[in-house]
């Protein structure tokens, strides 16, 4: 696990010399998350209603906009080639390299959700459980979303086919982290919505670096 504390260091010490890139996904969720109050009025019992699932798309778009870059520069500068020759499992680096993206994106988004979740009228209780789904859920989004940017790294116009790729498997994590908060917003248990958030992150931590590493292995042959 040695490796994988040195590759999140190292990508989180090579973000915040970019911060731009950081902040650019920060305030989009900002920004997207509070159009649609200002679109559909101040009804306060709409708002509530569609707070959660507003606030999950704009962090899952969010998430997907930084998604390109988590192994750009390391294919560009010969990086990439040197982990995949490594005698380390690549799939280990290829975790440290999700949780690190996790951590500069899908983290911050998740402790500013609160926030934005005031703008709906969301009770104190509903964001006690949205933070959690996140907290969930935000992990999720950054392991599938590797294996898109694996696939797709170097080929031309790869922004779009990694949305195309990426935001299929990101439904069950949208519905779910949504449903949480809409559960306890109607007075039931948000227990069975966090059953199911823990198991889809246990298995992408099990399988997606996995997958993510033989995808890196084909695009550098």
């Amino acid at each position: 696990m040695g490796d994988v504390f040195c590759i999140i260091r190292r990508d989180i010490q090579l973000a915040l010399r970019r911060r731009a890139d950081v902040l650019t996904v920060f305030f989009f969720f900002i920004v997207a998350a509070s159009l649609f109050p200002l679109g559909v009025g101040p009804e306060t019992k709409l708002l509530r209603a569609m707070g959660p699932g507003v606030i999950w798309v704009s962090a899952l778009l969010a998430a997907l906009l930084s998604l390109s870059r988590m192994f750009a520069a390391d294919y560009a500068d010969g990086t990439l080639e040197q982990m995949v020759l490594s005698p380390r499992p690549l799939a280990l680096l290829t975790l440290g390299k999700a949780l690190a993206h996790w951590i500069v994106t899908g983290l911050p988004l998740t402790l500013i959700a609160p926030v934005i979740g005031v703008q709906y009228g969301l009770s104190g209780e509903s964001l006690t459980v949205l933070v959690i789904a996140l907290l969930l859920g935000t992990p999720v989004l950054s392991l599938i979303g590797g294996i898109g940017a694996a696939l797709t790294l170097g080929l031309r116009g790869g922004g779009a086919l990694l949305a195309l790729l990426v935001l299929p498997l990101y439904i069950p994590v949208l519905v779910f982290g949504a449903g949480a908060v809409e559960a306890v917003s109607g007075g039931l248990s948000a227990e069975a919505h966090f059953s199911i958030l823990g198991a889809l992150l246990l298995l992408s931590l099990l399988l997606a670096p996995l997958a993510t590493a033989a995808a890196l292995r084909i695009a550098l042959e």
